[in-house]
């Protein structure tokens, strides 16, 4: 009677454990999904800031992005919001976008 106790017990760890470990993957899975997600997003909003920048800006957005990732996005996203709305009609020069990275 000991030993099927003693099982049962075992048994009900072991589906508690199997059972946490599916909801991690689970959780992981999602997480990463999550992140594939915001990787797209980020691509397609560099595609439209960039189309409006010059080989010198993009370069010194690439810097950036190595460097400081978090200001990178928030000033491309600004970038692609404005050529979006038609705020910026012609290219952005590498001063103007010091400038602009200046004021973010």
């Amino acid at each position: 009677m000991k030993l099927q106790n003693q099982y049962q017990k075992n048994e009900h760890i072991f589906r508690v454990l199997r059972n946490q470990r599916i909801s991690d993957m689970n959780n992981e899975d999602e997480q990463f999904q999550a992140e594939l997600e915001l990787a797209k997003n980020i691509k397609i909003i560099e595609n439209v800031a960039k189309s409006k920048m010059s080989k010198e800006a993009i370069l010194r957005y690439g810097n950036l992005k190595t460097v400081y990732p978090e200001k990178a996005v928030k000033v491309i996203a600004y970038i692609a919001e404005a050529v979006d709305s038609g705020q910026i009609k012609d290219m952005i020069n590498d001063e103007q976008f010091k400038e602009l990275l200046k004021r973010i």
